[in-house]
């Protein structure tokens, strides 16, 4: 870690504060939710992570859990097919809802069309909400491009596979399998997805702004939760340390039980303990520094802008071997171009595999990015086997992702997203196999033979990249760089 991460500011401590009276609670927990303080997310260890590489093995097992559900399942899609994955998905749910589940689906106005089987979840007792139903809605132009799920709060699921079938794409047939990942997590890391999503339901009742846990109004009956953004341990692929600043936690965890028994309500008592616990369950010994972990991290509007983005830069900025990452939509900032070459220059081995045939603009356009990246020495692939669609990376074999998130203006600036987070996971090896194998039968790009593309091949690479650059810093009024 350099010193200049050693010298940040202490989330805890600058404004948060230790008087915890009942009036002041309201203070402290804004402070925790990350009002004061964005990007933040926690490591837990204790949790059980199964990578699914296709949508094939996820579907299974996804239905599998909803089938054994006896309480709640929480679903939230961009795409939700009406095809046969999509019928045997719906199939579930609906099961699952006759029988007394709780079950709410939230999917994106734009990603999913207006489809039959909505019909059918509203006469089981479904509850089905549309994130942002126009293209230009109350959220602006943002999507909810997330795919998660959370059964009976033991159970949840996270990549990037959309509830579509693996052999199609808008209905027409791919040659192999879409090359697409998720994972299914059980332990303490459960209850970040989970309170995600419940936030994501808020929302689009209630606006853009979310309610605090224990506000009142619309689905008030939802059990009081802090979003995954509460506690702050930010990622350090080399093992070094899990968390910042477990002194300054372990001062709060001090004052939150004498806070919990002065609450003037029982629902403070139990938000103050519920707090508690989450800051108990993130906060790492020294000791057990280097035990496996699990991070969620989501992306929004609110106050985790930048979260997924910060997750790739430190993770890249700590890389001491090797940097791998697959992602179809590859047009990233100017912050993470300046990572991948830096990174090489430190002799890092850095090689990213990206998409083609989805988007002519970013087939055009991103190949105007390659000169700088070749020529730090990144080696890049284009994978053309079938539809690539995983969202994945792994770092020095420490550290690895699985989520929703691509590298592309859409994704960092504008979509609802999400990502799981590992460090020195078995699964770990699973996916960077995988990623070396797509790699290795993919179209690799010689820095001779590109730098020797004619004229018009040149302009039309900078065409296309300009015309994305302009309409995104449109969309996202600059914050696209």
């Amino acid at each position: 870690m350099s010193d200049t991460q050693r010298e940040r500011p202490d989330p805890f401590v600058d404004e948060a504060g230790l008087d915890v009276e009942p009036r002041r609670i309201v203070r402290l927990r804004e402070a925790l939710l990350g009002r004061r303080y964005r990007s933040r997310y926690r490591f837990t260890s204790g949790n059980e992570v199964r990578l699914f590489e296709s949508g094939a093995e996820l579907f299974g097992a996804l239905i599998e859990r909803i089938d054994a559900a006896t309480r709640d399942v929480a679903l939230e899609t961009y795409i939700f097919c009406h095809d046969g994955t999509g019928q045997s998905v719906s199939e579930a749910l609906v099961r699952a809802a006759r029988r007394g589940v709780h079950v709410r689906v939230i999917t994106d106005g734009v990603g999913t069309a207006r489809l039959d089987l909505f019909d059918a979840w509203g006469e089981a007792g479904i509850e089905h909400r549309i994130y942002n139903p126009h293209i230009f809605g109350r959220f602006g132009f943002s999507r909810t491009h997330r795919k998660l799920a959370v059964i009976d709060d033991a159970y949840a699921y996270c990549g990037g596979i959309n509830v579509v079938d693996d052999m199609e794409n808008e209905g027409k047939p791919l040659p192999f399998p879409r090359w697409d990942f998720a994972v299914e997590l059980a332990g303490p890391v459960v209850v970040d997805v989970r309170e995600a999503i419940e936030l994501q339901w808020r929302r689009i009742r209630l606006g853009h702004r979310p309610p605090l846990p224990g506000a009142s109004g619309a689905d008030s009956q939802v059990s009081p939760g802090v979003p995954a953004s509460a506690g702050y341990m930010a990622p350090h692929p080399t093992g070094h340390t899990i968390g910042r600043s477990t002194q300054a936690v372990n001062e709060v965890l001090r004052h939150l039980p004498a806070a919990a028994s002065a609450g003037r309500t029982s629902r403070t008592r139990r938000i103050i303990e519920r707090l508690r616990e989450r800051l108990r369950a993130g906060v790492p010994d020294p000791r057990t520094a280097h035990v496996p972990c699990v991070a969620f991290v989501a992306r929004d509007n609110v106050v985790n802008r930048r979260a997924i983005e910060k997750a790739y830069l430190e993770a890249i900025g700590e890389a001491r071997h090797e940097v791998l990452l697959a992602n179809p939509y590859f047009m990233p900032g100017r912050r993470l171009r300046r990572a991948f070459v830096e990174a090489a220059a430190r002799g890092v081995s850095v090689k990213l595999l990206i998409g083609r045939k989805e988007f002519k603009v970013l087939d055009y356009g991103t190949p105007f990015l390659y000169h700088q990246l070749l020529t730090a020495g990144v080696q890049i692939a284009e994978y053309e086997k079938t539809m690539l669609h995983g969202k994945v990376a792994v770092v020095d074999s420490i550290w690895g992702t699985v989520g929703s998130s691509n590298l592309d203006a859409l994704s960092l600036v504008l979509n609802n997203e999400a990502n799981v987070l590992m460090v020195r996971l078995p699964q770990i090896a699973q996916l960077r196999d995988a990623i070396l194998a797509a790699f290795d039968e993919s179209t690799q790009i010689d820095r001779a033979h590109y730098e020797a593309r004619p004229w018009h091949e040149r302009l039309v690479n900078w065409l296309a990249f300009s015309i994305y650059r302009g309409a995104m810093k449109l969309l996202t009024v600059g914050s696209y760089d």
